[in-house]
């Protein structure tokens, strides 16, 4: 167990497999070796170990709870309710059940029991600050009305006064000051966190993004890194929470269009992979998939999840420049959001591209007919369709398409995004 929190899954393993060969079905052994099972990418294998476990103690709540965890991070929501509610059977007030069950019911769209148990959650656990923050998140995402917003800021504070040290809640707590037109106190909670930690790039960032100071003309790679690597275990976790999110799909599916029918015969680069979401959509049209993200903890999480020929950490214009005509499509899901000028990222995309191959990629929208990129309280760009066209243009795409649609949701609204495809060597669409 030393070695398995210490991160070294390979002698973890080794060693819980020793204890298997001593003492067949010892359930400790089983549960353990299941979570890191499924850590390693080997999730049905983890599930049948941790079920194997609860067969010799079948009322453990924390081999429950785990279980459950291995279904919610596999999009089995069905089947990790029932299984935090089984754990619930066993211990009530299991603050990690609740705090999880909560989690499943907000992803299936049932936020009055979602609510209730987030009550439960800090009456069982008062202190117990991810819940706040949990809650405070789960008021703005659903939020009916500014009070919820403002019951967020509460949240986010507790949560931050019970653990000083949990700086995604002084993050939160700047955006939904922010939403509320307090831009003033936002800056200021930002100022007081650089004067604590003055070499941290989140708050610098995040600063200018709340007007604090000049705008950059794209987030900071530092910025990026640190705050996807810190997200990285909670990633897919938060966008269960938003069911909305929809971006890999709609990507896929406006390639799915001026693709040829899928052969396994397109090199393809995911770029910005993240946690590997888009892998699955896109290995039927590749010969080869390789992604490419510039936070080393998001590709770890992509390569457990498999699906790719390749995956390499590397800044993103910097990867294109590198590998000039080396793919038939390069598809971008909701990572140009942190770049302001898209005119650098374009030129090295265009160049990366075949001849006749396609770039498809994600942006939020900016209302204006002018050419603009403005950086939002939220830390990331939004765009004007003329930036995203004429940037396309003097890269020298054309048969360039921008539509609109709805990607996620926001605040517990619709966030407005471009969806974006560009041929190199067509001609302009009318």
């Amino acid at each position: 167990m030393k070695a398995h929190q210490a991160d070294d899954l390979a002698t973890a393993e080794r060693l819980y497999r020793e204890v298997l060969e001593l003492r067949v079905a010892q359930p400790d052994a089983l549960h353990y070796l299941g979570v890191l099972c499924h850590q390693n990418g080997r999730s049905d294998e983890g599930v049948e170990l941790i079920r194997t476990a609860l067969q010799v103690t079948p009322r453990h709540p924390d081999a429950h709870n785990n279980l459950g965890n291995i279904h919610k991070e596999c999009g089995r929501l069905r089947e990790a309710e029932a299984c935090y509610r089984k754990s619930l059977e066993c211990s009530p007030q299991h603050h990690h059940a609740l705090s999880n069950l909560a989690v499943v019911l907000e992803a299936q769209q049932r936020p009055l029991e979602a609510f209730d148990a987030f009550e439960k959650l800090l009456k069982a656990a008062p202190r117990f600050a991810q819940g706040y923050y949990l809650l405070g998140l789960f008021l703005r995402n659903n939020a009916q009305g500014i009070e919820h917003i403002e019951q967020s800021v509460g949240c986010f504070r507790e949560a931050y006064a019970l653990e000083p040290r949990f700086v995604q809640a002084l993050e939160a707590l700047s955006v939904s000051l922010y939403t509320l037109d307090r831009r003033d106190e936002a800056a200021q909670v930002y100022r007081d966190w650089l004067e604590r930690d003055p070499d941290n790039p989140v708050p610098r960032h995040m600063l200018a993004a709340c007007g604090g100071t000049d705008a950059p003309e794209r987030a900071p790679d530092d910025y990026v890194r640190d705050t996807f690597d810190n997200f990285a275990e909670s990633f897919d976790e938060q966008l269960l929470k938003n069911l909305d999110y929809r971006a890999p799909e709609v990507l896929a599916a406006a390639l799915a269009t001026v693709l040829p029918v899928p052969g396994a015969s397109l090199d393809i680069l995911d770029a910005g992979c993240g946690t590997g979401l888009c892998a699955p959509l896109l290995r039927p049209h590749a010969r080869r998939l390789v992604g490419v993200d510039l936070s080393g903890g998001m590709v770890k999480k992509a390569r457990l999840r498999g699906g790719y020929d390749d995956l390499e950490v590397a800044e993103l214009t910097a990867y294109l420049q590198q590998h000039r005509q080396a793919w038939d499509v390069v598809l971008s899901a909701d990572t140009l959001v942190y770049f302001g000028d898209l005119g650098p990222m374009a030129a090295a995309a265009h160049d990366a591209l075949r001849p006749d191959g396609w770039l498809a990629f994600s942006l939020e929208v900016e209302e204006g007919d002018g050419d603009q990129a403005v950086l939002s309280s939220s830390g990331r760009y939004r765009h004007t369709r003329g930036h995203a066209l004429h940037a396309l243009q003097r890269a020298g795409f054309g048969d360039i398409r921008i539509s609109e649609d709805s990607l996620r949701k926001e605040f517990g609204q619709p966030v407005r995004s471009w969806v974006v495809l560009a041929r190199r060597g067509g001609t302009e669409a009318p």
